[in-house]
């Protein structure tokens, strides 16, 4: 079982990138683990220190003006290998959201998978959330899955995200795919009785 995701509200970290890949989110090297537990600490290793282990002052992880649970990324999110090791450390680092104009379809599911939230915007609407959070460090955003709407709370501006309707229920609920087939054993049971 997994934690239960219904509604994030929340200060935003805003990386306005473009084409990210798993290999950025995450350096191969760092990929010897089998547990999710750890990876946070290397999230965006080679953009975060130099090559001496220092701390890089102008990457938004280490600027003091932005925290959050939620990462706005340029379009394009999480292409490149597959690596679920990406979800891990994005959520092992403190982020329950990720919201993008586009995420690359593997890094969507192992997402999903993770009790990630990858939340599709407009190009409009993440341009949108960009210039409130640079106008206001402080700007918030809200994350209602149950309803499938992002707002900027400053503005009230909203949009509504798509999500398969099975991922949201395990995410709502708590549920990895396991505890999703056993919270249908009755129904299960009764399809499998002559």
């Amino acid at each position: 079982m997994t934690k239960i995701f219904k509604h994030v509200q929340s200060t935003v970290v805003p990386l306005p990138i473009e084409n990210i890949d798993t290999d950025q989110i995450i350096p191969a090297r760092f990929l010897k683990a089998t547990t999710r537990e750890g990876f946070g600490n290397n999230l965006f290793r080679d953009w975060r220190f130099d090559e001496n282990d220092n701390p890089k002052q102008d990457f938004v992880l280490n600027h003091p003006t932005y925290s959050g649970k939620i990462l706005v990324a340029g379009k394009n999110f999480g292409c490149g290998s597959s690596r679920e090791h990406a979800a891990w450390a994005i959520a092992d680092y403190g982020f329950d959201v990720v919201v993008s104009s586009f995420f690359a379809d593997i890094f969507k599911g192992n997402a999903l998978n993770n009790g990630l939230l990858p939340v599709v915007v407009s190009d409009d609407f993440l341009k949108k959330i960009f210039d409130a959070v640079f106008a206001d460090p402080h700007a918030e955003l809200e994350v209602d899955l149950e309803k499938q709407i992002i707002k900027i709370s400053a503005t009230g501006e909203q949009e509504s995200f798509e999500i398969n309707a099975y991922k949201k229920a395990c995410l709502t609920n708590g549920y990895d795919d396991i505890d999703y087939i056993l919270s249908n054993k009755q129904l299960i049971e009764k399809f499998e009785t002559p």
